[in-house]
């Protein structure tokens, strides 16, 4: 990857001059070259140019994968405006919670997902595009952006915004974890560095670009100058069966994705298949190794450090997140942010050009989590000798539940159950599951003399919020232990019910 790069927007730019010809992205339906990509790029940033949207402004985006989604990306970079993309799994009211505090000037939806919007007051929206062949009343035609293209690039530099991706819903609002460009175009260099990208590599795109690690990973293919092979909504056979078509190298994957992928192979032979990069049980990775020649991949990472800061393979020391990468200087520390003896776990805190620039809008959080000139995860972990991270759950207040590569918040989930008039306490854990790695129970206290079905549980929650988060297990007590304080004994739900 050059270092003249600066911006997002410079990888499609060097691309279309160094490889113009070789095709960059590719889709069920089409394909672009380098030099095609970069002109869908520079005639959408022209025509949201045209009306009125400018540098700084944010582009929410509502909408499975797909060759245009990549395109905002790099429009969004050339004019300056950030991209906040919408996990397309929330429910109508979360969405509207993210818009709130996103205050968008331009909201571009997948066609699929517009009846997600019903309700929302969107008359703050300037701009309100759809992507889709069918007309929306409101919106106008994602295709009839497209304007002449002879504008020049804003002034953007690399320690500007680029992007915000949703992260913890503590107190049930999500968090915007702002990355820059800058922070991008290192995390691409590390990838590239770490797993030897090229220009002959091309990467499956499954996972959904409102995530670190699938839009991660799609951009440094792109900074490699290799290709993305983009899938909307996940389907494991013609997944399966495009990694053959298109020679497929690369991919990520989160439970319980390679494992469909595996059962939907038939007789695709995957003889391109290098590398899985992502988190997985060890059976499922023994299964892709010996029954294919790819190797898996494993890190640790998170969105405020723009997605992996440790890596390797997974067989290299079983059981570890990798080492350190290069640009991620790592410390174990304690509650008074004292280094932990090795071997002992400590949060796992992070210096360096990877560390995002801040909560959107939350100063209170961006100063906690970047006390002492450290970023702190929230999450423990701890070292060998030889420098490999082990990770060993997360502190109390990060109290979270990672199911299937989304993460729920049970302060959130317990919000919502509480709501029910027959409920006295509940508390929401995470337990293990062998699809999905963690599943989401909750354990309630019924007031006296009241009853209640764990249906009408599972329906308060997912008539409110996405359907990953609702309880898969709801089991009853007579009554939830409590600390000497009075609350929920979190610790003692987990040891008994977990």
């Amino acid at each position: 990857m050059s270092e003249d790069i600066q911006t997002t927007y410079d990888i499609f730019s060097q691309n279309a001059r160094q490889r113009g010809d070789e095709l960059a992205a590719i889709s069920p339906g089409k394909s672009l070259t380098h030099n095609e990509v970069l002109d869908h790029v520079d005639r959408l940033a022209a025509g949201l140019s045209q009306i009125g949207l400018k540098s700084g402004d944010r582009i929410c985006i509502l909408a499975q994968n797909s060759l245009e989604y990549l395109q905002c990306y790099g429009a969004g970079a050339k004019t300056g405006m950030i991209a906040y993309p919408i996990n397309w799994r929330l429910s109508a009211e979360e969405v509207g919670t993210v818009l709130s505090l996103a205050e968008p000037s331009c909201l571009i939806v997948g066609a699929e997902h517009v009846a997600q919007l019903e309700g929302l007051e969107l008359g703050s929206i300037d701009a309100k595009i759809v992507i889709g062949d069918a007309p929306v009343e409101g919106f106008r035609p994602f295709s009839e952006l497209y304007a002449d293209a002879s504008q020049s690039a804003a002034e953007v530099t690399a320690n500007d915004p680029f992007l915000i991706i949703s992260t913890a819903a503590v107190a049930g609002i999500p968090r915007g974890a702002v990355l820059t460009h800058g922070n991008l175009f290192h995390a691409n260099n590390q990838i590239i560095e770490a797993v030897g990208l090229t220009p002959t590599d091309r990467h499956l795109a499954a996972l959904p670009f409102f995530h670190i690690t699938g839009l991660g990973l799609a951009l440094a293919t792109a900074a490699a100058g290799g290709a993305n092979v983009v899938t909307p909504a996940f389907d494991a056979e013609l997944s399966a069966q495009m990694i053959d078509t298109h020679g497929v190298t690369l991919m990520a994957d989160f439970p319980p994705v390679l494992q469909m992928l595996l059962e939907a192979r038939g007789e695709a032979s995957w003889d391109s298949l290098k590398i899985v990069f992502g988190l997985d049980s060890p059976d499922v990775i023994h299964k892709l190794q010996s029954e294919t020649g790819a190797r898996f991949w494993t890190g640790f990472g998170q969105a405020e450090t723009t997605g992996v800061v440790t890596i390797g393979p997974a067989d290299e020391r079983p059981g570890s997140a990798g080492k350190p990468l290069p640009l991620a200087t790592l410390r174990l520390v304690d509650e008074a942010d004292n280094d932990v003896p090795l071997g002992q776990p400590g949060e796992i805190a992070v210096q360096g050009p990877l560390v995002f620039s801040g909560y959107w809008r939350d100063p209170d959080a961006t100063e906690f989590a970047g006390r002492n000139d450290w970023h702190h995860t929230g999450d423990l972990g701890r070292f060998d000798e030889e420098g490999y991270l082990y990770y060993a759950g997360r502190k109390p207040e990060k109290e979270l539940i990672k199911s299937g590569g989304e993460n729920v918040y049970p302060a959130e989930v317990e919000h919502l159950i509480l709501e029910l008039p027959e409920v006295a306490a509940v508390c929401v854990i995470g337990v293990p599951d062998e699809k999905y790695g963690e599943a989401v129970k909750a354990v309630v206290e019924l007031n006296p003399g009241d009853e209640l079905s764990e249906d009408a549980v599972q329906q308060a929650v997912a008539d409110r919020i996405a359907s990953f988060k609702k309880p898969r297990v709801v089991e009853f007590v007579e009554a939830l232990p409590l600390t000497d304080f009075g609350e929920v004994d979190r610790a003692q739900v987990k040891a008994a019910f977990g």
